[in-house]
């Protein structure tokens, strides 16, 4: 009987302790074991997902890290070159080097490897590169900013696992005195603009009137011209002409003039 409840107790012994370590799709595993009674312990293998490792009667487990890009926010609200804060947002793309589980958790803390090595040194790299500018620039310089800081960090992980894909500055927030600034400024902007059209209309409109004048001025001209004094003593004869014609009327004509252009007057009845 005694022997039955030891056999009993190391059946379950076995196969409590019984482990199958899995790894899912886009992450590397590392295995270790947590020996009970007996066993090494430590590293066992890595696992390059999906995969089992295997049932063993040993007490392994493992530790999974994605090695996908993954993208980390970081929120900021800093004190820039004019004195004033601005709230934005950076996001980095990272991945980790496939092949190199070991060495992401025996020397950087595994899958908190952001959190434990790079999110700090990271954040002072941001406010190192925008605190430089004043707050109006930092939109404009967004991409400049970006890539000064992806470059320091390139640098600070050069010998590591981790490679920087790309970074960004999200949208940025600016206090409400800027954001009235600028609005004003769009406002007198705008109505500059409209004054300039106004001028524009107002100048084509002068422009017309002159040309109009012109018109009017040469064309008088024109006339003047051709009101010779022979004209006008042949269109005096056909006028008389006309009205002698007339069975009705009362005018009387008296020559005057050396072209005998007579005056003219009606008779009162």
């Amino acid at each position: 009987m005694k022997y039955f409840y030891a056999v009993l107790i190391l059946f379950s012994l076995a196969v409590t302790g019984c482990t199958n370590p899995f790894t899912p799709a886009g992450h590397e595993g590392y295995v270790m074991e947590h020996p009970r009674v007996w066993g090494s312990g430590g590293f066992q293998g890595s696992l390059i997902g999906p995969s089992n490792y295997g049932v063993s009667f040993w007490r392994n487990e493992v530790e999974n890290v994605d090695f996908r890009p993954q993208t980390y926010s970081e929120s900021f609200n800093i004190l820039v070159k004019d004195e004033l804060n601005i709230s934005f947002r950076f996001q980095t793309i990272i991945k980790v080097k496939k092949g190199s589980v070991k060495e992401v958790v025996e020397g950087y803390a595994g899958s908190r490897f952001y959190k434990r090595y790079i999110k700090e040194p990271l954040r002072a790299m941001i406010r190192e590169s925008v605190q430089t500018h004043e707050s109006r620039s930092v939109k404009e310089k967004r991409s400049e900013i970006a890539s000064a800081v992806i470059g320091k960090l390139k640098k600070y992980l050069e010998k590591t696992p981790f490679i920087v894909m790309s970074g960004a500055v999200g949208n940025i927030d600016y206090p409400e005195v800027v954001t009235k600034a600028v609005e004003k400024k769009l406002a007198a902007k705008q109505l500059l603009d409209e004054k300039e059209t106004q001028k524009e209309i107002a100048k084509k409109d002068a422009e017309i009137r002159i040309e109009e004048a012109r018109g009017i001025a040469e064309a008088q001209r024109i006339i003047n011209s051709t009101l010779t004094r022979n004209y006008l003593q042949h269109e005096a004869i056909d006028a008389q002409s006309k009205m002698a014609a007339s069975p009705n009327h009362t005018t009387v004509y008296i020559p005057s003039g050396a072209n005998g252009i007579p005056l003219i007057g009606t008779l009162k009845k």
